[in-house]
């Protein structure tokens, strides 16, 4: 059996239990931008990818699944993995974030989080409260996601919640919350099962804006086997904002375009 068809036979059960892959249907949210596609790169079509960081020029990336777990280091403009380990079949990857020169990785349901250096060596772990989703950093604290509407601050000292923060958007909460990115100030989150990325100011939770990825899948190099949009990733010095999804066969760097108001 090749590795395409095993991880789709994971997948199927995993859908079981995890819920479908189609796009849901989606609220109508006027989108405050949309997207431009600056460049296209190969990616690891076999990668279930969970989390992704973009860390002095070198791109980070968690992926899950039972059994193909993995944390890797890639090359950008190749796609080719330069450094990657496994983890243990009982743990399902998730999002992972850099502070202070520390790697994190969530996992999905096992209640722990795994802690590397940047050449992915482990050096510790922590009890996770709850189920473990996105991961970001604010250059302080780390921000996580667990599915809900509810982010997570986390202290980098003692691994400890020390502050939670609501989504919303006007009354309504923004739940399903996925991978995360802190981009100059805010935080960039995929929203599970839709083509929409939240930008959340962090001390209020509100959601100042959209972005509307509706129409990318249909640039990438073939469709085959793809899941949802995951994975955000941002170049703080060349202010670049990488995106891609699970299974994809490419990750995208894009430009927001302002959405037209008529």
């Amino acid at each position: 059996m090749d590795r395409r068809k095993a991880i789709s036979i994971i997948l199927i059960g995993f859908l079981a239990i995890y819920g479908s892959r189609k796009i849901l249907d989606q609220p109508e949210i006027e989108p405050g931008y949309n997207y431009r596609v600056v460049n296209k790169y190969p990616h690891d079509s076999d990668a279930f990818t969970q989390g992704l960081v973009y860390y002095e020029d070198r791109l980070y990336e968690g992926t899950g699944l039972y059994g193909e777990s993995s944390l890797r280091v890639t090359e950008l403009e190749t796609g080719e993995i330069i450094h990657s380990i496994n983890l243990d079949s009982d743990y399902f990857g998730e999002g992972i974030a850099i502070l202070d020169e520390t790697l994190y990785q969530l996992t999905w349901k096992k209640g722990v989080g795994w802690i590397y250096d940047l050449d992915l060596n482990p050096i510790g772990n922590w009890i996770l409260i709850g189920e473990g989703w996105g991961l970001t950093s604010n250059n302080t604290h780390l921000i996580m996601s667990n599915g809900t509407s509810t982010l997570s601050i986390i202290d980098p000292q003692t691994m400890e919640i020390t502050d939670t923060v609501e989504v919303t958007d006007g009354a309504q909460k923004i739940d399903r919350i996925n991978e995360l990115e802190y981009i100059d100030g805010l935080i960039y989150a995929n929203i599970w099962q839709t083509n929409r990325i939240a930008v959340i100011e962090p001390e209020t939770g509100t959601v100042v804006s959209w972005i509307d990825l509706k129409g990318i899948v249909d640039q990438l190099d073939h469709q085959d086997g793809i899941d949802v949009l995951n994975g955000i990733a941002y170049d703080s010095e060349a202010k670049r904002i990488f995106v891609t999804g699970k299974l994809w066969p490419n990750l995208f760097e894009i430009e927001l375009v302002p959405a037209s108001t008529h």
